[in-house]
């Protein structure tokens, strides 16, 4: 990385959140519930201080009734790209951002920035990584669980960082 390198961050809210509170792990022939939930404001901080990242885009559903979630976030330094919403079949709020991600970071801001970090431990992602990668783009993939990250992404292996091992500066 330069000097100067412009660094962006694209972060897939729903895997980022999702990853850490449902953490759930074997302990002696038993499921133990280890989740957690993360403090988006260090979490921005961490971006800053760890990958230099000047831009934060948040990749996240909306929901009008998370108007003041959508305020705090913006004022921890997020910029947030929306997707409606739709409903499972539970009736739960369902916004599948994956397009949104892709297209912002290959294409729409891929002229502003030097470096990308991509936080998402979901293979759909495997070829925005390789694009990023073959145009020497890719600073980091920021993986939420490694227990749950998907094995598509064994390739990009010096990339990785998990979010789970920085749990005691990062926990809301």
């Amino acid at each position: 990385m330069k000097r100067h390198d412009v660094v962006y961050a694209f972060i897939d809210s729903q895997n980022l959140n999702l990853g850490l509170k449902k953490d759930i792990r074997k302990k002696s022939g038993k499921l133990v519930y280890k989740g957690w939930q993360l403090d988006y404001h260090k979490f921005r901080e961490y971006l800053t201080f760890n990958f230099k990242v000047v831009k934060a885009f948040l990749f996240i559903g909306y929901i009008e009734s998370n108007k003041q979630l959508y305020r705090d976030l913006e004022s921890f330094g997020y910029e947030l790209v929306f997707k409606p919403t739709t409903k499972d079949s539970m009736g739960k709020p369902k916004g599948n951002i994956d397009a949104e991600l892709v297209l912002h970071a290959a294409a729409v801001e891929f002229v502003n920035y030097d470096k990308a970090v991509i936080v998402s431990g979901d293979g759909d992602f495997y070829c925005l990584h390789g694009y990023l990668e073959s145009n020497n783009k890719l600073l980091g993939i920021v993986i939420p669980n490694s227990k749950r990250e998907s094995s598509l992404l064994r390739k990009f292996q010096p990339y990785k960082l998990y979010v789970e091992y920085k749990r005691e500066k990062l926990e809301f």
